[in-house]
């Protein structure tokens, strides 16, 4: 019982950190911001806030893991009689519809990405989950299809898949970047993905279909 509560105060102190950090972020500048004064503002030492997050931009995607794994996860977990790509069209859509913020259609999204595009130190974090996120879904496509090792496939599907996503939310920001409203952007959106889907090919589309138990 002491430990668990233990775990849940470290779990409640980190949250409280990236809390006042990202707000600060948001207000100021990922780069105006310094580790001193978010040590100031959270209530707690410097060295506190760096046994929690070993680097400055770890505050602001605290979320990293979740986000790297979420694609392998839903490839994971598919129905039986569903591809991978399957899989993640149908999270797509959901997203979208429920105006997730994966997909950035949350209120306070626009300020969240201006404050990455004007960091390179964070544009160059983003461009590096990018990379680990198509890494660990070609390991999983690859798991999941008992493919190869020597087989290149898995890899670039997990290319395409996570592209297409990437193109969807690239859309999505300039639509609202231009002054659509989030029901207009959600609905391009939508058309989106049914376009992008039917560029893909069979073979990415009838990939590591899911075997009926």
């Amino acid at each position: 019982m002491a430990e668990g509560l233990r775990e849940r105060k470290k779990r409640q102190t980190r949250q409280h950190i990236s809390d006042v950090a990202t707000g600060l972020f948001m207000e100021r500048g990922f780069d105006a911001v310094t580790i001193a004064e978010i040590a100031e503002a959270a209530e707690v030492s410097v060295n506190t806030v760096y046994n929690y997050f070993p680097a400055k931009e770890d505050l602001f995607v605290d979320r990293e893991e979740e986000v790297v794994d979420r694609p392998s996860r839903l490839v994971r977990e598919r129905a039986a009689g569903r591809s991978a790509a399957q899989a993640l069209m149908d999270q797509l859509r959901q997203d979208i519809r429920e105006r997730h913020a994966y997909v950035g259609l949350t209120e306070g999204y626009e300020q969240f990405r201006q404050v990455i595009v004007e960091s390179p130190t964070l544009m160059a974090r983003l461009f590096a989950i990018q990379g680990r996120t198509v890494h660990q879904l070609g390991a999983t496509l690859r798991e999941e299809a008992t493919a190869d090792p020597r087989d290149p496939t898995p890899e670039f599907i997990a290319h395409q898949l996570i592209g297409l996503q990437n193109a969807v939310l690239r859309s999505i920001i300039r639509g609202l970047a231009e002054g659509g409203g989030v029901d207009e952007v959600a609905e391009d959106a939508l058309r989106n993905v049914d376009v992008m889907e039917s560029l893909l090919s069979d073979t990415v589309l009838n990939y590591a279909v899911k075997n009926t138990p």
